[in-house]
Order: structure tokens, then sequence, then C-alpha cells
């Protein structure tokens, strides 16, 4: 943008420029105002515009360094000398009037230029020339000039001078200014063929030129009439002085372009290297026919002619020596070059015999035309083996048969190229597996073959190789994955025919104990075992894979015709197998495995024919774990209906809490002293919308086994509590509410925030709240429980064990938990009143509980006389339906409230 704006101005310059040199030869054309106006605009504005242009030179020499500003230096010095002489010419014309002398003290000035602008433009840094470059254009120029001089010496000034006319001072002086002129305008037409037509500085040195042309006319005429005394100031001789300066002050303002914009370049030849000759040729021409004509000779003549010898011998001398310079620098080129390439030749042939590749040329008909000593290192060979012998009878049958086919595929195309892989057998006698890369390079006369680039990839083929091994094996057992056991059944579904595809799904049972108790590295070494054993159950078609963790497939395919049964058979052997204890490091552990088998006969239309038959031997696996593990069981279609069912049920539970279509029963709590309810038990129960009621022995498991029963319990906690709250102020007294909690409750460790966040919204009383829960709680996760119960305790809660005598907890967990009830199974409850071991039991809980400062309440009575006898024991509380069956709250709410009593 800065520099299109500057360039703008420097237009608008020139335009003024020209107008200012129009109005200038106007005056001084015309004559206007008479002599002594037109002398006066002369005079003063030969001496405006020389200094404006001198002032112009160095202001832009300070804008540099170096060379360039002493050029510009120089150049503007030589115009402010002329300008000088000039002021003082004036001056002694306006004291003298018409008498004024010739040469005068202002022709001092005039030569300065002379002097000063050369050596200005030879200073000038150009990337083109050099020294000899510079003075062989000095030396051009003042061959023209002497020329020049000569000429003008025959045809104007020797005549002048038989005439009487100019002095001998007065002639050299006049002459000088023309010759400077010639000097200075060869030296910028040199300067100006060494550069591009757009150089940087092109624009600057032909304004110059053009200036110092204008000057030579001027100067060539000013001579001519100052030796014919008839040169008169403010003249037509004026107007060329005027514009060469302006031209001089464009140059100095001109812009120059950025640095990289344009580039000059010293590939161009002098546009005028014959003129110089030219010019001789016309002078000595001259002289000839004027010798002839006069038939004596001049002293200036000779002299002209031997100063035109020794600047031709001196400028061929120059030549001479660019000459042997260009020759050595030529021939320092062509070293390097040659240097360059036999450097290029040995590391392209140091590439080729240490490349990993071996780099054959063959003809056609594969004959050998070259081969790269690399095959040595790769293969074994010498490479003077395979060189001029046919390459496809080196290889076995079937490589020579592919490669030539290769060859003959390539072979019409030009610079064609085609890949393939073959077999190589080594010096050794090992066999590798080799790719090779043939181009087409017959067209090109360096090569005129077919190259071969062959590499052995038998690294990459093995680990190719390990690593689908990898992808498709257990890295364990090294068995089949699940994803190679998808695709071998695939495959075997399609290939069956009238043949029976089974499939054995087996998960060991008591392999998370094994784990827990021994640690994940012996439970490895038991896998690896376990793999073993099954393979060698099985036949020798049969595959065998591991899923993951404990569980192993088995695929059995049986040929049309064969015996029936066989998959029961090699059920029935892998768990024979299993049954005997495998050996660990401190004793022997023993496991067993479910078998579920599907058969590809009840797959019917399934799409994923592979994926539904081992989905169906996976149900099948579950129906023999449930029936206690040890076995196996067939898949029937019942298996995957009751599955579907299953799914849908948990879909409607969501559904069912997001919905709140579910609402709780209370059972009423009784105290067997007094015969009132104390307080109540909060059961869940759901009403499905299209399935009407359904008991919480279906859907309880379902929520357990999803965690569905973590927001579930926390909703029959916050409903239970707030019931409870509503009760106890409608009936003016406490009361008692039982909530149970599951173990999955349990293993969330914001249980106890829960409880007291609840509460807290509720109101609840904490020691009117009792949590429930299973003697499971008390088995697992011992350390975490007991820190859970522990907090529970502090809240304030009641903790009680539902069904307390059917697990497995001891007295040293009762004595260690901070429980406060425990409560009878209902198991121990059915056959009181008989003398059957129930009752013992029964009362031994009842005593165990007093002796350990805890209250007992009995679960499921039905009969008054199963009441008396817990009475008699002492049991504190009691449930059942001899007192009411689990009830709506608008049922349970008066039962309390009007404070019922329930006598025996």
């Amino acid at each position: 943008m800065a520099g299109s704006t500057a360039m703008r101005r420097w237009y608008a310059a020139c335009a003024l420029t020209g107008a200012l040199v129009a109005v200038f030869a106007v005056v001084l054309g015309a004559g206007i105002g008479g002599d002594d106006v037109t002398r006066t605009v002369s005079n003063f504005g030969l001496c405006a515009v020389a200094v404006v242009a001198a002032v112009a030179c160095l202001g832009r020499a300070r804008l540099f360094t170096g060379r360039m500003r002493a050029g510009w230096g120089l150049i503007g010095l030589g115009v402010l000398s002329w300008g000088l002489g000039e002021g003082i010419w004036t001056y002694l014309q306006m004291a003298r009037g018409d008498a004024m002398p010739f040469p005068s003290a202002g022709d001092v000035g005039y030569l300065g230029m002379t002097l000063l602008t050369p050596i200005g433009l030879l200073v000038l840094p150009s990337r083109a020339q050099g020294v000899a470059s510079r003075v062989r254009s000095v030396i051009d120029g003042l061959m023209i000039a002497c020329s020049l001089v000569l000429i003008a010496w025959i045809f104007v000034v020797s005549p002048l001078l038989e005439n009487g006319q100019g002095s001998g001072l007065a002639l050299y002086i006049s002459l000088a200014y023309p010759l400077g002129d010639v000097v200075t305008i060869t030296i910028v037409l040199y300067m100006l063929a060494q550069q591009r037509r757009h150089g940087r500085t092109f624009g600057q040195l032909a304004l110059v030129g053009a200036g110092i042309s204008a000057f030579a006319v001027s100067d060539m005429a000013y001579a001519y009439l100052s030796l014919v005394d008839r040169y008169s100031s403010g003249g037509p001789t004026d107007i060329g002085w005027f514009a060469g300066f302006l031209l001089i002050l464009l140059a100095a303002a001109k812009p120059v372009p950025p640095a990289g914009d344009e580039e000059e370049t010293d590939n161009g030849q002098p546009v005028g290297i014959l003129l110089p000759y030219v010019a001789v040729l016309a002078a000595l021409l001259t002289s000839v026919i004027w010798y002839a004509k006069t038939g004596h000779s001049n002293l200036f003549v000779a002299y002209t002619r031997s100063a035109l010898i020794l600047l031709i011998v001196g400028r061929q001398l120059l030549t001479l020596r660019e000459n042997r310079n260009l020759t050595r620098t030529l021939e320092a080129r062509v070293a390097d070059r040659t240097a360059e390439l036999f450097a290029s030749e040995q590391r392209f042939h140091a590439l080729v015999q240490h490349s990993s590749d071996v780099v054959t040329v063959v003809s056609p008909e594969a004959d050998v035309l070259y081969q790269s000593e690399s095959v040595q290192r790769v293969f074994g060979y010498p490479a003077r083996v395979f060189t001029g012998r046919r390459l496809t009878k080196m290889l076995d049958p079937e490589s020579g048969l592919r490669l030539a086919q290769a060859l003959r595929q390539v072979a019409g195309r030009p610079y064609a190229t085609t890949v393939l892989e073959l077999v190589v057998r080594h010096r050794d006698g090992r066999v590798r597996q080799a790719e090779m890369t043939i181009t087409n390079l017959l067209s090109d006369p360096s090569v005129a073959g077919l190259v071969l680039n062959t590499r052995d990839i038998s690294e990459r083929k093995e680990l190719q190789d390990q690593l689908v091994h990898e992808a498709y094996h257990d890295a364990l057992t090294q068995l089949a994955n699940r994803a190679l056991f998808r695709e071998r059944v695939s495959e075997a579904l399609q290939h069956r025919a009238d043949g029976e595809v089974t499939v054995l799904f087996l998960d060991l049972d008591g392999f998370k104990e094994v784990n827990d108790s021994l640690g994940h590295l012996a439970g490895d070494q038991l896998l690896v075992q376990v793999a073993d054993r099954l393979r060698a159950s099985v036949r020798e078609q049969d595959i065998v894979a591991r899923f993951g963790g404990d569980e192993f497939a088995v695929l059995i395919t049986t040929a049309p015709g064969g015996a029936a049964g066989e998959a029961e058979q090699v059920a029935q052997r892998i768990i024979d197998a299993l049954d005997t204890p495998f050996g660990g490091e401190t004793r022997d552990i023993h496991v067993q495995a479910s078998i579920g088998l599907a058969s590809a006969d009840l797959l019917g239309d399934a799409k994923d024919g592979a994926e539904q038959l081992m989905r169906n031997a996976d149900l099948a696996m579950y129906k023999a774990k449930s029936a206690g593990g040890s076995g196996y069981a067939t898949y029937n279609p019942e298996m995957l209906s009751g599955l579907v069912a299953r799914l849908e049920l948990e879909a409607d539970l969501r559904l069912a809490l997001e919905r709140h279509q579910l609402h709780l029963h209370y059972q009423p709590t009784i105290n067997l002293a007094t015969g009132e309810v104390i307080g109540f038990e909060a059961l869940a129960r759901w009403e499905h919308p299209t399935r009407g009621l359904i008991p919480p022995a279906e859907f309880i498991p379902i929520a357990e086994a999803t965690g569905l029963i973590v927001p579930l319990g926390r909703w029959v906690l916050r409903e239970a509590c707030r019931q409870a709250v509503a009760w106890s102020r409608e009936g003016g007294r406490p009361l008692k509410m039982a909530v149970n909690v599951s173990v999955r409750q349990f293993d969330r460790a914001d249980l106890v925030e829960v409880v007291a966040a609840i509460l807290a919204e509720t109101g609840m009383p904490a020691d009117q709240l009792c949590l429930e829960m299973t003697e499971s709680v008390l088995m697992t996760d011992t350390d975490d429980n007991l820190e859970q119960l522990v907090r529970l305790k502090a809240l304030g809660v009641t903790l009680a064990i539902d069904d307390f005598g059917t697990g497995y907890s001891s007295l040293a967990y009762l004595r260690r938990f901070p429980v406060d009830t425990l409560k009878i199974d209902r198991s121990f409850v059915e056959r009181l009143g008989a003398l059957t071991d129930d009752t013992a039991l029964a009362d031994t809980i009842v005593q165990l509980g007093k002796s350990l400062g805890m209250d007992t309440v009995a679960e499921g009575i039905e009969e008054f006389v199963q009441l008396e006898a817990l009475r008699e024991m002492g049991c504190h509380f009691a449930q059942g339906y001899y007192f009411s069956r689990p009830v709506p709250a608008d049922e349970a709410g008066p039962l309390f409230v009007q404070g019922a009593r329930v006598t025996g």
C-alpha cells in the first residue's frame, strides 16, 4: 500500500516535470519577453534546477550505506558542481555583459560534473558487473569519445582552425563536454545491458542515461556555437540542460521496489558490444580519407589515433583476462559437476548395494542383465550366480510360473508396475517369503530392462501371522477366542448339509471362590489345567474356545450318518474329567462345570445362526447351573421365552418406578405381652397395568439382579417413614416401622447418608425406624458392612436380622455386630405346639436373643397354638396372618390409630 502511494506521487512529479520542460522550451524557443528575459529565465532556471537535482541525489544517498551512498553522493556533487559553475557564469555575465570570455571560471564547475558523474556511476553497486566490466565500460566510452572527437576534428574543428577561429584551450574545453557525456552514456548503457528490463535500478539508470543524453545534445551544440562564437545564453540550446537535470531529479526521486520483488541477472549480453569498434572503424576510415585528400598529417589526428590504438589494446587485454577467468570458471564448474556426478554415482551405487532391497534387471524373457550385491546379504547368493542366467528357472516351479506371468503382464506397458509375493529359498535351505515389485523400464535407455525390487518379508509375515493368532486366540490358554469360535460356528452351519452342529457352553462352578481365596495367579493356573482337560476330552475335529473368565465353549460337528448323542457324550466326558481334583501349590482344588447344549436343529430361520446358537447354549448352561451344577442341560425354546419374559418384566419394573405404579402394604407387629399393635413392616406391592398384582417373589429378585433394588428401597424407606409419622400424629403414640434393606443397598457407600436424609426430610424419629437385613449382610464384606451398621446405629435406628436361623451366622458375628432384634423365620414357627426339632430351635433362638439383650419377633403365626407356644417361650413380638395379612395404608392406619388389641 505504501509503495503504490509513493509511485502515484512519482507519476505526478513526472507530469509536473513534463509541464516545466514544456514551459521552459516555449519561453526560450519563442523568445518571449526578449533576449534579456529569456537569458534571465535560462540562467536562473538552470541554476535552480541543478541545485534541486543535486539536493535530490544527496538526499537519496542518505537513504543508503556503502557504495550505494557513495555513488549517489558523487552524482549529486557532480550536479551541484555544474550548478555552481552556472551560478558563476551567470554572475560574470551580469557583470560583464556581452564581453563574456570563454573559457571562464564557470567552466571549472561544468567540468566537475563531467568528472564526478561517471565516477559516481562506476561506484554504484551492481550484481552483474565486476571491476573489469566497469573498466571496460569506461574504455568503450573513451573509444567512442575519441572516435567522435577525431571525426569532429576532421569535419568541424580543423576547418574552423584553418579559418583562424577558436583558440586551443577553448577548443579542448568545448570538446571535453560532449566527450564526457559520451563516456557517461556508454557507462549507463553497459549498466543497463547487464540488467533485465524491469530490474530494481533499471528505471533510475535509464532516467540518468536520458538526462546525460539531453546534456550531450546541448553540450555538442554549445561546443560548436562556442567555437564559431555564436553561442548566446537563453537560446534553445539550454533546453537540453534543463531537461537533463529534471530527468536526473526524477531518477533520484523514483521509488525502488523492495528487494526480492524483481531480481537482476548476469545472463544478458551487452547491447552495444560492437558499438565501440564501429565508432573506431568510422574514425579510422574518416582519417584515412582525410589523409588521402589533404596529403599531410596532423599532430592531433596522430595523437588521437594512437590513443584509440592504446584503448583497443587495453580493451583486448581486458577481454583476454575475462576470457581466461571465464575459462577457469568453466573448468572449475565442469570439475565440480564431474565430482558431483561421480559422488552421486557412488552414492547411488552404495545405496543399491547396501539397500534392504535386492535390485535385479532382467530382459522380458527373465534373463538377468544386472544383479546387485545385496542379494548375498539378503538371500546368501553371490551376485555372479544370477548374472546371465534365466531367473524363472532358479525359482521353484510355482514361483517361476508366477514371475513369468507377471513379467509378461508389464512388458507391453512402459513404466507399468506390479507387485507379487513369491517363495524364495535361501542359500542355507530356509524357505523365505519375498515381495517383488516389477517396473517396466525397457524404454529408458539407461536401464533397458525390467527392474525387480525384491525384499525379504518373512519376519513381517511371521509377525502378521502372530498378530492374527493373538487376535483369534486366548492369551492365557491359547484356545480359540469368541471371535474365532463364532467364525467356525458360522462356517460349520454353512457346510453342515445333513450333519449335526452343536455348541456346548461351559461355566465353572466355584471358580470365584478359588480366585477370592487363593488369588488370581492360582485361578489362572487352574484355567490352564481346565483347558488342557477340555482338549483331552473332545474329539480331534472339535473346537474348544475360552470366552473370558471361567467361560468355555466347544463346537461339535457330526458328519451325516454319524452316531446320535455324540454331543451329550462329549459333555459327560468333560464333567467326568473335571471331577478329578486339580493340583495346586498348597492343596488340591475341586471345581465342577455346568454345561449347556444347543443344536442347530432348533435355529429355525434365524438370520444370525451362529450368534443365536451360542446364545441358546448360554441359556441352557444357566438352566444346568440352576439345577445345582456339575451337569448339563439341553436347550429348548421355553428357556428363551422365559428369558424374554424376564427381560419384559425388568423393563416394566423400570417404568413402574418412573410412573409410581408401586405401593406399600403394611403388616402389623403385635406385642405378645399386651396384644397391642406397636408398629408395622412395610412391604412393596406392584400392581401391573395389564398383568395385575405381581408377587414380590417375582419382581424383587429381578430388582436385586439389575440394581433396581437401590431406587426401590429408597422409595420404600421414604414412603414408610412418611406414613409412620402421619399415623403417630393421629394415634398420639410412637409407631415402630420396619423396612427391609437389601445387600445391594449395603454395597453402596452412601446408605447411611440416604437414611439420614430421609429421616430429616420426613421428620421420622430415628429410634422408631427398624432396618431389617438378612444374615448374608453379616457374612459378606464383613468389615465394610460392620462399618455401615455402626454408622447406622449411631443415627439411632434399630437393626434387625430377618429370617434368622436360615443362614450361616454365628454367635461371634452376633456379638460383633450392633444388632437389636432377631426375627424368627416362619419355617420354625409352622410346627410349634408339637414336640419337634423346630420347637426346640425356636425356643433356642428366643433364649439366645434374651441372653444377648435382643428383642425377638416371630414371623408367620397362623394358629392360636403357635401364639401360645411363643408366649410361653417369652418371645416379645409377633407377625402373621393370625393377626392380619399385609393390608393397604387405608386399612392398616385404623389398626394403630384406634389402639386395636389382638388377644388369644
